[in-house]
């Protein structure tokens, strides 16, 4: 099997066995997602003759997970992802969906594969299409924004903002030159100080009792703007609203990445770092992601830090194919 890329061993087609499920006819109305998903290689994005496509790329990788003293096994959550969706129904989408394949992580190469990735995102968005990626430890975040970064670089005043679901600030500083699944923010921050550029980073769903004072200071210090766990509620719902709404107006671009472990552990037990009071995945939630989509200005998106090793009866699994299922309807529609 050809696994290259442009000289990088890091990169697995997709295979057709990673989609397969529940066979209820041919008809439109009839086709779950294993059967309408097309595969292609990623060197072949050119020939999606349909601008703005959904194009899956799996991040397979929990080194950074594994460098931040957490639990491993979010390197196999693309595979868990894909089950998940295969019987999905599929109602009419007006934009085809397609799986490009996998990028690995090597022998612990981090880096590499986070260059890896970015250049895979840069390629989907060159094409003129959507992608969606299916990670992985959280260490996808940077290498995800390095792409979208690349894309957009030509554009002169272009603000690109980063709205993350998640915990955790993700905002530790590099220790001996080792990026991690919790420093992801933090390079991103130092890279926009470094290009006079803004940091435009809105953590939602943050834990005031998985951040230390440090990193809430570090967050102050960046300029960062957060809701925690307890904006997620009836009473609290407008406020929410307003602080995204305000956070879309101030960009042009948004880069969007859901850490699976800002939900409940009842309903996503299957993280490295479960909240037993983390957000719900209610219509408060959803609507906090349609008005995201809505605005037309997220370009790219992730899923991250599903651990199937962990998980109970696929219920993390279910959430992630649940909210992947939603942006599809929103996007493909």
């Amino acid at each position: 099997m050809d696994n290259k890329y442009k000289g990088y061993t890091g990169y697995l087609p997709a295979e057709k066995e990673w989609w397969s499920g529940r066979v209820d006819g041919d008809q439109q109305e009839q086709l779950r997602w294993h059967q309408w998903i097309e595969l292609l290689h990623i060197d072949n994005l050119t020939v999606i003759e349909q601008h703005n496509a959904l194009v899956f790329i799996g991040f397979c990788c929990d080194e950074g997970v594994r460098r931040n003293k957490g639990r491993i096994g979010a390197a196999e959550a693309p595979r868990a992802i894909r089950q998940t969706c295969s019987n999905l129904p599929v109602f009419g989408y007006a934009k085809k969906i397609y799986d490009i394949g996998n990028i690995l992580c090597i022998n612990e190469t981090l880096e590499e594969a986070q260059m890896q990735l970015a250049d895979a995102v840069k390629n989907v968005l060159l094409s003129g299409n959507f992608p969606i990626v299916l990670g992985g430890g959280h260490e996808i975040t940077y290498g995800h924004y390095q792409g979208i970064k690349s894309f957009l670089q030509p554009i002169k005043d272009k603000k690109v903002g980063i709205v993350n679901f998640d915990a955790h600030f993700d905002l530790r500083p590099v220790e001996n030159n080792m990026s991690t699944s919790g420093t992801g923010f933090w390079q991103i921050a130092q890279e926009c100080q470094r290009e006079g550029i803004p940091f435009n980073y809105l953590a939602l769903g943050i834990q005031k009792t998985s951040n230390t004072a440090q990193l809430f200071n570090i967050a102050r210090s960046l300029g960062v703007t957060y809701q925690s766990v307890n904006d997620f509620s009836a009473t609290t719902n407008n406020s929410l609203q307003n602080a995204l709404t305000s956070f879309i107006a101030l960009n042009d671009s948004i880069y969007l990445t859901i850490d699976m472990d800002v939900f409940a552990a009842p309903y996503a037990p299957g993280v490295s770092a479960p909240a037993y009071n983390g957000i719900l995945p209610d219509n408060i939630f959803f609507d906090c992601l349609r008005l995201l989509i809505h605005s037309k200005k997220v370009v790219s998106i992730d899923i991250a830090e599903l651990n199937p090793e962990l998980d109970i009866d696929k219920r993390t699994a279910k959430l992630a194919a649940t909210i992947l299922f939603e942006i599809v309807e929103m996007i493909g529609n």
